[in-house]
């Protein structure tokens, strides 16, 4: 059998959505399961649509998850360019064999033409009207201008494109791995265009041609390619090729967290949650997307969900570290049907993956995002930080909401505690234990414990109403990690700054 061989080939015409990267990482991981060769290619051959930064942005988003290639554009290769633009002449030689062959033509309709052709048939009731066999030789193509005239319209520089002769009356059969047994017939084929008037190839041909001569043996891409893959299977048979055809695995779909539709770039907007590995920046602002990096998620996390996303393990195992997937992952376990993105599911992989983080680790994971806000903080402490809040974050940048209080005397209290609770004898308590607190010489999480709950029993006060009070003063809220610890790591002199200005505020709040 011939080495395995995969390529992840995206396209440079903006952001790597989500479901680019799971398809990267299934080719990644089938790869090296298999001793295989990853490798990444740029189709960029629609200059119409290039967007500068957008392979920068690949890389670097492959580079974020560890997805490295073995070959590609950086790395090199034996058989490189790994970019189509630098492939140009090849697909050029290639459409024209197809031509010469009778297995392709070449097509001069304009598209003023062809866009006038489409009304007039729209108009005539045909609905999606193909350029196919049966309107082919009403149009303007070498087939009914004949070869001599053609090539005499081509040496006078008319433009042209080249189109794939799709024969009638044919079923057309492949093997897919995800999807088994796939026909087509080829009258519902349209006649595509292989080489575009600007002298590049389309998709068709050129990934026909690259796949070939990169030894490609499996080709496993998004589901929306599934249409295509007759005119892919026509190509291989007319270029005499088929001996070479690699295997074909087709993956489902990503749906929107609705369950319906595909998931697109403005989900993400409209639903709060990212759809691209990392943040992208454009001079139009509703084209600025975040991404999973820049919302707090760890590489391994993201993953560990992708993965999931259309992968089934056989068993109820979730959490698989990159290697683990290598060793557990196979083709024949992906499944047909769409798969639902849930962005709590993700946050839940997060979570799972920060919790195996150590302290020290944790702490040098959440410090950027502390220093963005432009908090200060002494190391040794964050580090005690890291372990009272990792059990409490999903995301990296929550260290800022949920834990603000260990960086800034600027919070909000939460006035409906102080309400309900700020009133006599409470507060009388309150202000009391205040006092026995300053007495402290030793402003550790023993001696502050015995000192609130030894006052608490020995007056025989309900906990329910003196710790609210005692949390919303020193941190604004109820909620959060344990106070005793809270309060060492503040140090005496801020708890009781902190209590001070507290009480002015808990006056002004219930008056």
């Amino acid at each position: 059998m011939n080495k395995i061989r995969v390529r992840f080939a995206p396209s440079p015409t903006g952001p790597l959505h989500i479901g680019g990267v799971r398809t990267a990482l299934y080719n990644y991981l089938f790869a090296k399961k298999n001793n295989g060769t990853f490798i990444l290619r740029i189709e960029d051959t629609d200059q119409t649509r290039y967007v500068p930064g957008a392979e920068e942005y690949i890389k670097k988003s492959l580079a974020w998850l560890g997805l490295n290639p073995e070959e590609g554009p950086d790395q090199g290769g034996e058989y490189g360019p790994y970019r189509q633009s630098e492939r140009k002449e090849l697909y050029g030689q290639y459409a024209k064999k197809l031509v010469d062959m009778g297995y392709a033509y070449y097509a001069f309709d304009t598209p003023d033409e062809l866009d006038k052709w489409r009304k007039k048939m729209t108009a005539a009731g045909v609905h999606s009207p193909k350029y196919d066999h049966s309107t082919r030789m009403s149009m303007n193509n070498s087939l009914v201008l004949g070869k001599e005239k053609a090539l005499q319209m081509i040496k006078e520089g008319v433009p042209f494109v080249v189109r794939l002769k799709v024969p009638e009356n044919e079923t057309i059969v492949f093997d897919d791995i995800v999807r088994g047994n796939v026909s087509f017939n080829s009258n519902e084929l349209d006649d595509k265009v292989i080489l575009k008037a600007d002298g590049l190839p389309t998709y068709h041909l050129a990934n026909i041609v690259d796949d070939y001569f990169m030894k490609i043996t499996h080709v496993i891409r998004g589901e929306e390619w599934l249409s295509s893959t007759a005119h892919h299977v026509l190509l291989y048979r007319y270029l005499c090729w088929e001996d070479s055809m690699p295997r074909f695995a087709h993956l489902p779909l990503l749906l929107k967290p609705v369950g319906k539709g595909k998931l697109s770039k403005r989900d993400g907007a409209k639903f709060g949650f990212p759809v691209f590995p990392l943040s992208w920046e454009s001079d139009n602002p509703e084209d600025n997307f975040i991404g999973f990096k820049e919302f707090g998620f760890l590489p391994e996390a993201t993953i560990n969900f992708l993965a999931l996303l259309g992968w089934n393990p056989g068993n109820d195992e979730e959490m698989f570290e990159l290697e683990e997937l290598i060793k557990s992952f196979s083709l024949d376990k992906i499944v047909k049907s769409g798969a639902r993105f849930n962005i709590d599911k993700a946050k839940w992989f997060n979570q799972q993956y920060l919790l195996k983080k150590s302290d020290e680790e944790f702490a040098e994971l959440i410090k950027p995002w502390i220093e963005k806000e432009g908090f200060n903080f002494v190391e040794e402490d964050l580090v005690k930080i890291a372990g009272l809040m990792k059990p409490r974050i999903e995301l990296l940048p929550e260290i800022i909401e949920k834990g603000k209080f260990f960086f800034t005397d600027d919070f909000d209290y939460d006035e409906k505690i102080v309400r309900k609770k700020w009133k006599s004898p409470n507060k009388d308590h309150v202000i009391e234990l205040k006092g026995k607190l300053a007495n402290l010489e030793n402003f550790i999480k023993k001696e502050i414990e015995n000192i609130i709950k030894g006052y608490i029993e020995d007056n025989n006060l309900s906990f329910g109403n003196i710790f609210p009070l005692l949390r919303v003063a020193v941190t604004g809220t109820t909620k959060g990690p344990d106070l005793f610890d809270t309060m060492e790591i503040l140090g005496k002199n801020k708890v009781l700054l902190r209590f001070d200005a507290a009480f002015d505020r808990f006056e002004s709040i219930v008056k």
